[in-house]
């Protein structure tokens, strides 16, 4: 299950939602369906404090429950880029549900790996930890430190067997004394009407475009934008192919659809060009401000 991660104090109580098709099925299912909720909130632009806290604790217990599984207490702190505010919900969160050993856990390998020194976390993180032959020192021997954390990560999944996380947090999201259960319709109206009362929405929403627009590749923005000085919307990109041959040399060209047909978008030097692919026509041309900037004029 895919989580995000959008984190800042809990000012405000709301009552945790599951879908009623989420809590008729098995444990995992229940707890898939509080993170598939709790995205689409994220998704809607609502901040922590309009989301349930239990919600939250059960989500971030379930993204360290993922990332542990998939490469240890290391991964957890890789893809986790604000600890200081996911960790407590994990620590609320397996403390809520009952996981007094996964909390006893958690609570040692946090201390373990901030304990490291900075070579030793890079070590760590790296997956150079427990190499045979040096540590992150390049001594003989991995330094008690890393061999610590390499032992605690051998505790997590042999405890679940024990003490099974996704039983735990399934059976804390079925018993909320507040839960609210609704359908698919219900639900949308529910978030609906929880965005309603965001006092700055269009803030929200200036911001998360001003970051999907930083996030976009490079050369789907000169897409874009030949698009716009062509009249024509973007439909899709379909492919890049390195092996275009343009006047005479090879160059990678992006095979894009519009609203008018198919097309292909080469750069060389300072421009780049949409391009009928047929035709060979150009169809709009735009220059970089500097050669290579990237910087679009």
């Amino acid at each position: 299950m895919t989580h995000s991660l959008s984190t800042s104090p809990s000012v405000r109580s709301y009552a945790p939602v599951l879908t009623r098709e989420g809590i008729n099925g098995g444990d995992a299912e229940v707890v898939d369906a509080n993170v598939d909720v709790v995205n689409t909130m994220y998704a809607e632009l609502l901040d922590v404090e309009e989301i349930a806290p239990n919600a939250l604790r059960s989500y971030y217990v379930d993204f360290y429950l993922t990332q542990s599984l998939g490469g240890g207490f290391a991964q957890y702190v890789f893809t986790t880029p604000e600890r200081d505010d996911v960790d407590p919900y994990v620590r609320e969160g397996l403390k809520g549900m009952g996981a007094t050993a996964h909390l006893d856990l958690f609570n040692r390998t946090v201390a373990a790996f901030n304990a490291l020194s900075e070579e030793e976390a890079d070590a760590y993180l790296d997956g150079d930890a427990g190499l045979e032959g040096g540590d992150a020192a390049g001594t003989a021997d991995v330094s008690p430190a890393l061999q610590l954390l390499e032992e605690l990560d051998g505790e997590f999944e042999p405890l679940l067997e024990t003490e099974d996380i996704v039983r735990l947090n399934a059976e804390w999201l079925r018993t909320q004394p507040d839960l609210l259960v609704l359908d698919d319709e219900e639900l949308d109206r529910h978030i609906a009407e929880r965005v309603s009362r965001v006092p700055n929405l269009a803030e929200r929403q200036a911001e998360a475009a001003e970051e999907e627009r930083m996030n976009v590749p490079e050369f789907e923005l000169i897409i874009r934008e030949l698009c716009d000085l062509a009249g024509h919307t973007l439909v899709k990109i379909t492919m890049g192919d390195p092996n275009y041959n343009h006047d005479g040399g090879q160059s990678l060209a992006w095979h894009f659809t519009t609203d008018q047909g198919e097309f292909l978008m080469v750069e060389e030097n300072d421009e780049a060009f949409m391009i009928h692919p047929v035709t060979k026509e150009i169809v709009a041309a735009v220059e970089f401000e500097e050669a290579d900037s990237g910087t679009l004029g």
